[in-house]
């Protein structure tokens, strides 16, 4: 599967759009990179300079550098390197020579090297790179779109002939040297008012990546028959040809295929490239389906190096969400703590305050804000009131009984809602099969039999302090067939299917605290969160791909996470 390339937007000058990313200070097309070879994700590097493309030799090619081509490319990184001209030899200069880059640069052309155009080699020592394409998929999945009028089979045999087109399209590659060219009819595109096509236009000149060339025609197809098959490889050059043509119903259809692209980058780097792509292209849709992916691997997010490359205006929708899959808060905050120091003066006062009024104190520890008052971090630093603002009322919430404060929680909007906090003290994980069992509170029950999917354990009533040493018992279960379910008294329609209650003394707080509790569905063998389910009478129905809003990326490999969320009500 290949991934998204980096992602575009649209300029238009009279009757020329181009696509073009968000460097925008930058030369338009220096420093960019290419594989030259038979596939996508492989070949000879290229790189542009002074007007024209020239070739990287091998001396001091490796794997750090590799990893830089295919991320700067939109892969998710490097395989492999290759050198001594293995995908054929180039032309024209040799640019970079003795390369020498850290992994982490955002272009090649950021590494170290002895300077441009400076060699002593020739091109049959040209580098070259595998990249990776995400995990491997078995078929490139296909859906139709038909958002046909009854005209369609009629208009369709139109485009096809050419007969009495009047207008023409040159769809060009953003490095001007390839140019396809269509006549179309004039009528059709005047529908588009985005184009701003007149009675004395003649052509429209449309740039867009070599890759989206085979794409062209079955787009301006669809614009006379409004039916078109869609697959995940052409999804996004479909939806930035209609961004374009301001195709705003293909847009969303379109939009469904990229939920599919999600679950297949571990590095992140692919999703946080499409969240940009989203809000340039104002598709809220796709912002929210890539936002509630990352909330679910947020943990992972914030581990990997893409954390502290996302953007103010991600990491203000973020902060905002209760969905969230963190340990607990106190990360939470040391996550945009370090966030805003890697930033440096990018993140200006005003938005790193924003940004720390987005975090919810009173949800964090006791010990944990007894600790943190002693803090040297920039934002304690920058921001001391708002800071120890915070931290008292995180004090009182946990200190005072709640019919004290309750009145006050309409003007604390989400600052009391919990996210979904993982840390051992709220939450049992184990896999399909087998239990693992954590260091904590666990209590098999051998009354269950040959059934060790169950496990029990407790947890504190409620986080804040004068809850903490008063327990609730929860039991979690998993079945895998209608006899488990009807050993235990209970109907089951569809399995695997999750059951969480509790077998204690929860009734007793029932007048002020509600338990919204979750269930984590993630791949054993990648960890990666793909679906998040609440409980309805005790019960979670473990979805399939058909019910899901994301593909399932696990069939028969789940790991369950049931964790318990406590709320004031």
């Amino acid at each position: 599967m290949y991934l998204l390339w980096p992602l575009l937007f649209l300029h238009v000058s009279a009757q020329r759009l181009t696509l073009f990313d968000d460097r925008l200070n930058q030369p338009r097309r220096e420093g960019r990179v290419r594989l030259v070879g038979d596939l996508l994700s492989s070949g000879r590097v290229e790189v542009y300079h002074d007007g024209q493309w020239g070739t990287v030799c091998d001396d001091g090619w490796e794997l750090a550098e590799a990893q830089v081509v295919c991320r700067q490319l939109g892969f998710p990184g490097a395989i492999s390197v290759t050198s001594g001209g293995q995908y054929g030899e180039g032309s024209g200069p040799i640019w970079l020579d003795d390369m020498n880059c850290k992994g982490s640069e955002s272009s090649l052309s950021e590494c170290s090297f002895k300077g441009w155009g400076v060699t002593d080699c020739s091109h049959k020592e040209d580098a070259g790179v595998v990249c990776e394409t995400g995990r491997n998929v078995t078929s490139d999945r296909q859906f139709s779109v038909d958002n046909s009028l009854g005209l369609s089979d009629d208009l369709g045999l139109l485009f096809d002939s050419g007969d009495g087109c009047d207008f023409r399209i040159n769809v060009q590659d953003t490095s001007e040297e390839e140019e396809l060219t269509f006549c179309v009819h004039k009528m059709i595109l005047m529908i588009y008012p985005e184009l701003n096509i007149t009675n004395d236009s003649r052509n429209l000149t449309v740039n867009v990546s070599q890759t989206c060339h085979p794409h062209a025609s079955a787009f301006l197809r669809y614009l006379y028959t409004r039916q078109i098959d869609v697959s995940i490889t052409s999804a996004q050059c479909l939806h930035q040809l209609a961004f374009i043509f301001g195709a705003k119903k293909l847009m969303e259809d379109v939009g469904r295929a990229f939920t599919l692209l999600i679950p297949e980058d571990n590095t992140f780097h692919t999703q946080v490239s499409m969240y940009k792509y989203g809000v340039r292209t104002h598709d809220l849709v796709l912002q929210e389906n890539v936002l509630q992916y990352l909330s679910w691997n947020c943990e992972f997010l914030i581990s990997s190096p893409v954390w502290s490359t996302i953007s103010f205006h991600m990491m203000d929708a973020l902060l905002q969400r209760s969905d969230l899959i963190v340990k607990d808060e106190a990360f939470l905050l040391e996550a945009l703590e370090r966030w805003i120091q890697d930033k440096g003066d990018e993140i200006s006062s005003d938005q790193q305050a924003s940004l720390l009024n987005h975090i919810r104190f009173l949800l964090i520890p006791v010990d944990k804000l007894y600790e943190m008052q002693f803090s040297s971090s920039v934002l304690h630093q920058n921001h001391e009131k708002l800071y120890l603002t915070g931290l008292l009322r995180g004090f009182q919430f946990n200190a005072l009984p709640f019919s004290k404060i309750r009145n006050q929680m309409d003007n604390m909007s989400s600052e009391y809602l919990p996210r979904i906090y993982t840390g051992d003290e709220w939450s049992v994980i184990f896999n399909v099969t087998t239990v693992k069992y954590q260091s904590y509170n666990y209590n098999y029950n051998r009354r269950y039999g040959q059934n060790n999917r169950i496990q029990s354990f407790s947890t504190p009533a409620h986080p804040s302090a004068l809850y903490r040493e008063q327990r609730v018992q929860w039991q979690a279960q998993v079945f895998l067939s209608a006899q488990e379910c009807s050993n235990y008294g209970i109907s089951c329609y569809s399995f695997p299917v999750a059951r969480f209650i509790a077998s204690g003394n929860q009734n007793m707080y029932a007048s002020t605290i509600r338990y919204s509790n979750r269930l984590i569905l993630s791949c054993k063998n990648e960890n990666n969160v793909f679906h998040v389910q609440d409980f309805k009478s005790d019960m979670a129905v473990i979805p399939n791909n058909s019910s899901m809003g994301l593909p399932n990326p696990c069939p028969d490999d789940y790991s369950f996470r049931f964790v318990v969320r406590p709320q004031f009500i």
